[in-house]
């Protein structure tokens, strides 16, 4: 299934949102490719996106979910990358 959070999260001036699959980063990519969205927002276990995208996102079938519980899925999954290897993913990018 494919999760997205309220765009609580403050950077350069927007709000942004998280994306993730609790299945598979396969299904999250293909999420992303079917709405035409570029790949430069994947952060190794999830997608930013801005808060003007949210609705078209839920409209398009992500389950709007609290943060809590999106990373909660995430962990459970096993798709939940460590503060460093998200640093590692992102520097390597």
């Amino acid at each position: 299934m494919i999760l997205i959070d309220q765009p609580l999260w403050w950077y350069r001036g927007r709000r942004w949102s998280h994306l993730v699959s609790d299945a598979s980063l396969e299904e999250l990519h293909d999420f992303i490719d079917s709405l035409g969205f570029p790949r430069r927002g994947f952060q190794g276990d999830h997608y930013d996106v801005p808060e003007e995208y949210f609705e078209m996102v839920v409209s398009a079938g992500a389950v709007a979910t609290p943060s809590r519980e999106l990373l909660r899925r995430l962990k459970l999954a096993g798709l939940r990358l460590t503060p460093a290897e998200r640093r590692a993913f992102i520097d390597a990018g």
